[in-house]
């Protein structure tokens, strides 16, 4: 089981997250491109430290909302949503180039991300946006019930797909995140996260938020790197998972 993290979160004199000592412990890194967060040094940066610590480098496009972080979903036509993506990606392929590494595989992010697991006709625009720019990246997607589904999509332009699944996440009964006003639904409690990243890598399961055992059957397993715990928590899924 790979381990994932959201990194180059910074923007300009604004830092976030721990991506100095967080990057040894995972083995995927989500390189924000700019429209959430970052900017064209931290990105630099980013992809020098992913290289330095020999970590699969994968561009985490999002909506264009650095106020909000991108979590905020919005209402865009498919064509200009294909271009918003095409173009976050190949900024960080420039900047990977420049660095002699490459951009393996995207994961969209926050809103982005969710909406496109709730509509595949959201999907379907990201996974054209991808096929059209580069067919030989991976695309991330969350590990939902209707996996068969996501497939056959994916199939019908030969993309190749790795699912993913949440350390800290509460789930709801169908397979998606709980929305993070719900209280409880980010995991805080140590012993509970290493309790459900156990669970995915041991059973391909975890618990949903009414007690359910659901099957989720991932790839690899997102991390965070924010957070005033969250190199102790890396470090102890780390130790569920097994070494690099």
């Amino acid at each position: 089981m790979k381990l994932n993290c959201d990194m180059g979160e910074a923007f300009g004199a604004w830092t976030m997250g721990l991506d100095e000592d967080i990057m040894p412990f995972v083995d995927q890194a989500n390189i924000a491109c700019g429209f959430h967060a970052s900017d064209p040094f931290t990105m630099s940066k980013t992809v020098a430290l992913a290289k330095k610590h020999n970590v699969t480098i994968g561009a985490h496009p999002a909506y264009p909302d650095l106020v909000g972080f991108g979590r905020r979903n919005m209402d865009i036509a498919p064509d200009e949503l294909k271009a918003i993506i095409q173009y976050q990606i190949g900024a960080l392929q420039g900047i990977c180039q420049a660095h002699g590494t490459k951009v393996t595989y995207v994961k969209p992010h926050g809103a982005l991300y969710n909406t496109m697991m709730a509509n595949f006709h959201v999907l379907e625009t990201v996974m054209q946006a991808v096929c059209e720019l580069d067919n030989s990246l991976i695309l991330m997607v969350m590990a939902i019930p209707e996996a068969e589904q996501v497939k056959a999509l994916a199939k019908q332009y030969n993309l190749a797909l790795w699912f993913e699944a949440f350390s800290d996440r509460l789930y709801t009964d169908d397979g998606r995140l709980t929305p993070r006003k719900q209280a409880n639904a980010v995991h805080k409690n140590f012993d509970l996260i290493e309790q459900q990243v156990l669970q995915l890598s041991e059973q391909g399961s975890l618990i949903t938020e009414s007690g359910n055992t659901l099957a989720v059957h991932a790839d690899t397993i997102c991390v965070h790197g924010d957070g005033d715990h969250a190199l102790e928590a890396v470090q102890r899924i780390r130790s569920v998972v097994g070494k690099r």
